[in-house]
């Protein structure tokens, strides 16, 4: 079952800074970005002269550590190794236990592995590793398999096209599955190759772009485009078995998110706020949830975009969007078990007794998993006095058990201690970082905005 509308076309893209404060028309983008129809405005939006700077992104500023759990323990689970990232989440559901990992927190080496962002092209593909490689998606359509120990390349296929309507598409998204790599792109189609060799097996075209990763799981590939059509594809042909056409929005960031899977349930995230519940077997619709809180001194609180992957874990799906309210939602029934109003275009990280996300103004937020009460904050961004300064933090990654990394649009990664959130250690990257880093074989990895793709150990 589906169900569809017609759809207004994408046409201008409008840039508008990201954390505490932006302008429209920024030479160097900030994340995040959005889509706006070519005739569409963000309703009373503030107006800024020539060289004006307005704020459009209120701080979480009501968020406080809850008094019950001043001095209060909680546990996570032990760290455990892994071989494999083979989805962006990592898994299906997109729930990982802590990875052990960057135990040095030293750049251990640095690769370029294609174009990397600019006013045309944004990376927004975070890489995996599966079958021995770790793979890679530029800010165009260049796929690349790498050696993990090293970054020594094995093989690379570009998709990007030498001519035609989409010559300056972006981004897109990788997944991995029993020897096959599938590749989702801004130049519309979805694609499978031999994990070996970078070999076609099947392109399928779609109507719109792709800018977030597909999600793999019992045969079937997931994958939502920007006018929030999702399709279920067979794995092994690329035909589509069924299809979901969400409430499109004219307005969205442009960082993507993808479907989670679990127990015969597709969560599907979409621009409009909604979080959707699809029968795994025909996409019959079992349950939504709108992730709202609208503000009205702020209109961008209107662009409810669900740009952080969902994730579920222990039976509940956790997941915010940008108008700010973030919950925990029980898989089963769609019923929330309680929201905090967080403004967050990133992945959050459940674990144990806690829950870890960061917001656009840059805080770090630990949560009691069960009641959503703050055990800590920590902002990354403290000292900085100018809001059009501070900068857009992405994770978490929780390595070791005890420690989370984050990086940011500076070209910083922070390594904090999870119980508290005081940092333990900086790492200069060299490059803006916008992407949630992986962990694999005790070596963290992040690909940045310029494309170049870093291992920390």
């Amino acid at each position: 079952m589906s169900r569809r509308v017609l759809l207004p076309a994408l046409a201008a893209l409008l840039v508008i800074g990201a954390g505490a404060s932006g302008c429209a028309g920024l030479k160097t983008p900030r994340v995040p970005f959005f889509h706006l129809g070519q005739n569409d405005e963000i309703a009373n939006a503030p107006k800024a002269a020539k060289g004006e700077r307005i704020p459009v992104l209120a701080l979480n500023d009501k968020l406080q550590p809850a008094a019950a759990l001043k001095g209060v323990d909680f546990v996570l689970p032990a760290a455990e190794p892994r071989t494999d990232w083979p989805l962006p989440g990592g898994t299906p559901e997109q729930s990982v236990a802590p990875v052990p990992a960057a135990q040095s927190f030293v750049i251990a080496w640095r690769k370029k592995v294609g174009v990397g962002g600019t006013r045309a092209n944004h990376v927004t593909a975070e890489p995996i590793v599966a079958d021995g490689k770790l793979f890679t998606l530029d800010g165009q359509a260049l796929v690349t398999a790498l050696d993990p120990a090293t970054g020594r390349e094995l093989w690379r296929v570009n998709f990007t096209p030498k001519s035609g309507r989409d010559r300056e598409a972006f981004g897109g998204g990788l997944a991995y599955s029993d020897g096959v790599l599938y590749v989702t792109s801004g130049f519309r189609f979805i694609a499978a190759l031999d994990a070996r060799t970078g070999a076609a097996k099947w392109k399928t075209n779609t109507p719109s772009p792709v800018h977030g990763a597909p999600t793999v799981v019992n045969g079937r590939v997931y994958a939502i485009d920007v006018e929030d059509h999702l399709f279920a594809l067979d794995a092994g042909t690329g035909q589509q078995v069924w299809d979901y056409q969400g409430l499109e929005e004219p307005a969205r960031v442009l960082a993507a998110s993808s479907p989670a899977v679990s127990a015969g349930v597709v969560i599907a995230p979409f621009a409009s706020g909604e979080l959707v519940a699809l029968n795994e077997a025909n996409g019959a619709d079992l349950w939504q949830y709108v992730l709202s809180l609208s503000n009205r001194n702020n209109a961008l609180s209107e662009i409810r975009d669900i740009a952080g992957r969902p994730v579920i874990y222990r039976g509940d799906v956790f997941a915010g969007s940008h108008s700010g309210q973030f919950a925990a939602i029980d898989l089963r029934t769609g019923q929330p078990r309680w929201t905090i109003p967080v403004t967050t275009v990133t992945t959050p990280w459940p674990a144990g007794d806690v829950v870890y996300l960061t917001d656009q103004s840059g805080q770090v937020i630990c949560a009691a998993r069960d009641s959503g009460q703050i055990y800590w904050l920590r902002d990354l961004n403290a000292g900085t006095k100018k809001r059009k300064l501070r900068t857009f933090w992405s994770g978490p990654l929780l390595v070791g058990g005890d420690r989370l990394i984050v990086v940011s649009q500076n070209g910083t990664a922070a390594l904090l201690n999870a119980k508290t959130g005081a940092t333990l250690r900086t790492l200069k990257l060299g490059s803006p970082a916008t992407l949630s880093p992986i962990a694999v074989n005790g070596s963290a990895y992040v690909l940045t905005d310029k494309a170049e793709l870093i291992a920390i150990r």
